[in-house]
């Protein structure tokens, strides 16, 4: 039972980890939206790239705290929204969207800007969004990564895909 009681702590603090760098990029890529469409003064790639990394965080900032909370409600009662599978499948495509959002704002960056000689209006800006994109891009892999661990656990246990990620 000790590696329930850190999958535990670990999921609160992992998903307490996406939300807040989930945050920090939404805060990032809203202002640059906002700047955009107000100014008109970026390229189409970097505009749309941009706008998909807001939705990938406000993705990401909502079902990190909807399983949050769940997890910490119900974890070990049986609720299907707190299954291997369940989470399997949201974090499934929340790696998906990241990994599509951080390679094509590094794509379209070239890799990351140096502000000394570029004249491209808001670089700090940019390559922040494209550090915390990778940020959360690594903390998905993670949650992942562990889901793998938890869900081999799982089947052994005989519980499928429907089983919980902590007993008791």
């Amino acid at each position: 039972m000790p590696f329930d009681t850190h999958v535990r702590r670990g999921h609160t603090i992992t998903f307490s980890l996406l939300i807040l760098f989930g945050i920090v990029e939404l805060a990032i890529s809203a202002w640059l939206v906002s700047r955009y469409n107000q100014h008109h003064n970026a390229s189409d790639a970097v505009r749309s790239r941009t706008a998909y990394l807001l939705f990938c965080s406000v993705w990401t900032i909502f079902f990190s705290f909807i399983f949050g909370l769940l997890f910490l409600h119900s974890a070990s009662t049986g609720s299907l929204l707190t299954s291997v599978g369940a989470h399997g499948l949201i974090f499934a495509l929340t790696w998906i969207f990241w990994t599509a959002g951080a390679a094509s704002i590094t794509a379209a960056l070239g890799g990351g800007l140096n502000c000394s000689d570029t004249g491209m209006p808001y670089c700090g800006q940019l390559n922040a969004l494209e550090a915390f994109a990778w940020i959360e891009w690594v903390l998905t892999t993670f949650a992942i990564f562990m889901l793998l661990i938890v869900g081999f656990r799982s089947l052994r246990r005989g519980d499928g895909f429907r089983g919980q990620l902590v007993t008791f």
